[in-house]
């Protein structure tokens, strides 16, 4: 039987698949080039709300939910009825980023001879993690991994203290007590994926 949030998608050895469900609800994690805390930086954080803020208007979906840390972001979509396509979407949001970032004089880290032959910056892991999400209960556990995250890091002693993810909306809305997170939910304990971060 498959984890609940096993990866969705599998490796051969030229084989690269993920798995697409029209108008899924799915959990993401990207990972900065060489876990470089780039969003420490305003700059970078900006450029990353514009990017995500031009390809919702262009081609829309719903950012249910998204918590920002140094080196690395995790987010829930919902994508439109009849749609599938995160992956384009996820492309598109990286090189706007890289280009709004390098143009607002943020530095790119060297990259390999094969990746310069690639056209790679040094901005982001060349790929990106993903779940699909389930059903409600599913869903509950993302959102929660995704808003414990800043305390696992150690980034805050309490999650309501961290300023770059939507927690606050979710208290707003009755989702959870503005002092969650006082105990560690146990999420690597339960099952053993590590939610895209190695």
């Amino acid at each position: 039987m498959e984890s609940p949030l096993q990866t969705c998608y599998e490796f051969g050895m030229s084989n690269f698949r993920r798995k697409h469900l029209p108008g899924g609800t799915f959990f993401f994690t990207l990972v900065t080039y060489r876990r470089r805390p780039l969003f420490r930086s305003g700059l970078a954080r900006n450029c990353l709300r514009q990017a995500m803020e031009e390809q919702i208007r262009t081609h829309p979906f719903n950012l249910f939910a998204i918590c920002l840390l140094p080196d690395h972001l995790h987010c829930v979509w919902i994508l439109p009825r009849g749609d599938s396509d995160y992956s384009a979407r996820w492309q598109v949001i990286k090189k706007c980023f890289t280009q709004r970032y390098l143009d607002g004089g943020g530095v790119d880290l060297p990259v390999t001879d094969g990746e310069r032959r690639q056209n790679r910056k040094g901005i982001w892991q060349s790929r990106f993690w993903e779940h699909t999400v389930r059903d409600e209960q599913d869903l509950e556990r993302c959102v929660d991994y995704l808003h414990w995250n800043p305390r696992k890091h150690g980034l805050v002693s309490r999650v309501g203290d961290y300023p770059f993810s939507r927690f606050h909306r979710f208290v707003e809305e009755g989702q959870y007590e503005l002092d969650w997170g006082g105990t560690d939910p146990e999420f690597g304990r339960a099952n053993k994926t590590n939610w895209g971060e190695p």
